[in-house]
């Protein structure tokens, strides 16, 4: 299944497309890339296959890998050193979310005057930096999870204030896409059913959110249903070629839809992935049913509509149940103990989520306690 589309912007889908990379920096003009990637990606062949695509073709490519899973402004900073050691003209960012975050980052701050946290996604901070100095970046995910390739955002940890900063700029998406599940198929089942799920929860807050945007909230129905039909079945086979392409796509589709808004999970996720450094996807995994349980006198009737689509039984619960079972099926675990040491910081965590630009978009205006207490129930087990 090979197919071009331009929405939201350009993206070339199908097995074996990686090949086209070289066309696509000539066509941005791109002749010296920096070629973006993480640590472990990049002591893989598949690193090293880009890196020979590139120099066959005579681009003057170099690798940078200095990415952590939840990225920081260091990595960034020397990011950006190694783009103008390299006097590079262009990024690849190639690898899951963090490096595609830190891919796109890299490219709107190198060339500018102002700091990467000038660019906080707060009221107009964005005009801070020269769009006209934004670099090229074409993005090649090797996760379905953040769809972070169709995004004009980062999420990057500021270590002094131990929070995720949110980086905006209309340029930073990404001009060219390639979404070649060959590039997925060497990603364990752990990290695939993260990620799978991070794409749900894009697709899910999204369609739940306040926000009036049919035309995002129907991209996020079928992307939920894209999830259900086929996260199962990447986990289960890392090889299955057509649930990696359709997943990859309902990954796009959730960072397409959640131009309407995000929620509690994410409110929750950023600070507990600031603080304790834990995995993102993960994360939302299990804040899932705890914020769905206390967010229901708002999306109930919104979860049943979604729960008829999906060709369950038309309720909540029906909905409720198919989370828990696909879960537990692809070995997601049911409480936070698993992923953060103890609950001594939920507090301020409570604190930190009712400041997260997400919680603005969640169907309910949750308090500091009140999310302290979803947290407090997502560590124990309660729903």
């Amino acid at each position: 299944m090979n197919a071009n589309w331009n929405y939201p912007t350009a993206v070339r889908v199908g097995a074996g497309r990686v090949k086209e990379l070289p066309d696509l920096c000539f066509e941005k003009g791109i002749k010296r890339p920096l070629l973006v990637t993480d640590k472990g990606l990049a002591a893989l062949p598949m690193v090293r296959e880009v890196e020979a695509l590139c120099e066959r073709a005579g681009l003057g490519v170099a690798v940078f890998s200095g990415v952590k899973s939840n990225p920081t402004g260091t990595n960034i900073e020397e990011g950006v050193g190694a783009y103008r050691f390299g006097n590079h003209d262009g990024v690849i960012a190639l690898g899951g979310g963090s490096a595609l975050d830190v891919g796109k980052s890299i490219a709107v701050i190198a060339r500018q005057d102002c700091t990467l946290w000038d660019l906080e996604d707060e009221g107009d901070n964005w005009q801070r930096a020269d769009a006209a100095k934004v670099v090229p970046v074409i993005a090649l995910p090797t996760t379905a999870g953040t769809g972070s390739e169709v995004g004009r955002a980062a999420v990057i940890v500021h270590e002094q204030q131990q929070r995720k900063v949110i980086i905006f700029h209309p340029n930073m998406m990404p001009g060219s896409v390639i979404l070649d599940p060959e590039l997925t198929c060497g990603l364990p089942a752990k990290l695939t059913a993260a990620t799978g799920m991070d794409a749900l929860s894009h697709n899910l807050e999204a369609y739940c959110s306040p926000f009036y945007h049919p035309m995002a909230q129907g991209i996020a129905i079928e992307g939920v249903r894209l999830v259900k039909n086929h996260l199962s079945a990447t986990v289960a086979d890392g090889f299955n070629i057509e649930a990696r392409t359709q997943m990859l796509v309902a990954s796009a589709m959730g960072a397409t839809a959640f131009q309407r808004g995000l929620g509690a999970m994410h409110a929750l996720a950023h600070p507990l992935g600031a603080v304790y450094d834990a995995h993102h996807g993960m994360l939302n995994a299990v804040l899932m049913p705890y914020v769905l349980m206390a967010n229901y006198r708002a999306i109930n009737e919104t979860v049943a509509r979604l729960a008829s689509y999906l060709e369950l039984d038309a309720d909540f619960d029906a909905f409720m149940q198919w989370v828990l079972d696909l879960r537990n099926r692809i070995g997601i675990p049911h409480t936070l103990d698993a992923l953060i040491p103890d609950d001594e910081r939920l507090a301020e965590i409570g604190e930190m989520a009712v400041l997260d630009s997400s919680s603005i978009t969640n169907p309910i205006q949750h308090s500091a306690e009140l999310y302290e207490v979803i947290a407090k129930n997502a560590f124990n087990g309660v729903l």
